[in-house]
């Protein structure tokens, strides 16, 4: 089948650089179409919502979705959702291609190298690994043992046969191990030590890593030191990726954390700080930041009506929360604060922090992996670090 979408999304990610030229031919070889269902929820950049789009009652549309370089949803609610509109979680989805092929490029794997691919979702990653490194060097592990099957079904349609495993991504493997690379298509909140043990001595770990403050992640880049079980590294690009299911955090319920008249006793007082500045909207660099220095808390933006947007904190070991209210033409925003912590001041302290430094952007970050727990750093492991 003639694809015109097909090949102008590959010149638009060799444009963007997201697709380097050695990877070229696994792009041509390896078709997103092929791994996706007849039902899927592909985002609309534009509405910012996914939308159903089903093959079998308008193909155009659909692989017009398949050939765009945006996220598509292939699973709702671990399953229990059927369609046909969207559900309430995204569990299983084929990622942006344009990201999926930045992430091969921070890989810097090649021919021969073991790959741990962990989130099998569609089966297009593992695919494409197998392609460029060969087969019977790629196992990719799936916790949902029905998208595992698909994928499989999918993998051995295409010629294309990497282990397929069903089991928890965050225990890794071992039957496989060592591996030279492991890549990690499912947002952590904590990089499990089992990845940095089955990884070789300067193999590479290649996460989208964040904290339960929002759903934003940054693509971590981590070495396996000598000692086998530290892992150390940069962050390289702001991603947002669905989270590996062990580690989707707490569900914070407003209604738990503030009362129907918890604002009448809160403690109140006023920011200077304008929503312009604070409210910078996804894949930027401050709510990444805030998250690292600010433990323990979830933030929520809301909607802005009337002119008015507040927005939430909540801590996630305590009974804490705090709200700001940014009102359009105001000089000053109000504060309500309330619990054993002050989490807006604790929030402002972080913004100055980074302020001070000069707005640092994602990749003058790092992270340090022990036993022992997870260092963030600032322009190097031996610069300014701190526990996350």
């Amino acid at each position: 089948m003639d694809r015109p979408g097909r090949k102008e999304l590959g010149r638009a990610l060799m444009e963007c650089g997201a697709l380097a030229s050695d990877w070229a031919p696994t792009f041509a070889a390896v078709d997103r179409a092929v791994f996706l269902p007849d039902l899927m929820w592909p985002y609309d950049m534009a509405a910012r919502a996914s939308v159903s789009v089903d093959r079998r009652e308008d193909p155009d549309a659909w692989y017009a979705a398949a050939d765009s370089d945006v996220p598509i949803v292939t699973q709702w609610d671990d399953g229990v959702h059927r369609g046909p509109g969207p559900g309430m979680l995204s569990t299983s989805s084929s990622s942006m291609p344009s990201v999926v092929y930045s992430l091969f490029q921070d890989l810097d794997v090649d021919e021969g190298m073991r790959v741990l691919d962990v989130g099998t979702g569609t089966g297009e990653t593992a695919g494409a690994l197998t392609h460029r490194v060969g087969r019977g060097s790629v196992v990719t592990v799936e916790v949902d043992r029905s998208v595992s099957a698909d994928a499989r079904e999918r993998l051995c349609r295409q010629g294309v046969y990497p282990e397929v495993v069903v089991g928890d991504g965050g225990v890794g493997y071992a039957e496989g191990a060592p591996y030279d690379r492991v890549l990690a298509t499912a947002g952590v909140r904590e990089i499990p030590g089992a990845w940095v043990r089955q990884t070789r001595v300067g193999g590479i770990i290649l996460a989208p890593w964040g904290t339960y403050y929002g759903n934003a992640d940054a693509v971590v880049r981590l070495e396996v030191m000598d000692d086998g079980e530290t892992a150390c590294g940069g962050f390289t690009r702001s991603v947002e990726f669905m989270k590996l299911r062990a580690q989707r955090g707490p569900v914070v319920v407003h209604g738990e954390h503030v009362p129907p008249t918890a604002l009448e006793s809160a403690e109140t007082s006023t920011t200077s700080l304008t929503e312009t500045e604070f409210v910078t909207g996804p894949f930027t660099d401050l709510p990444f930041v805030l998250g690292l220095r600010v433990p323990y808390c979830r933030q929520a933006v809301a909607d802005k009506r009337g002119g008015a947007r507040p927005v939430w904190f909540y801590g996630l070991s305590d009974p804490s929360w705090a709200c700001v209210m940014f009102r359009d033409g105001e000089g000053e925003a109000a504060v309500w604060q309330s619990g054993p912590r002050r989490l807006w001041d604790e929030v402002v302290a972080a913004y100055e922090w980074w302020r001070g430094r000069g707005t640092p952007g994602v990749p003058r970050f790092g992270l340090t992996v022990t036993p022992a727990g997870h260092r963030a750093w600032l322009d190097g492991p031996e610069e300014e670090s701190w526990a996350v």
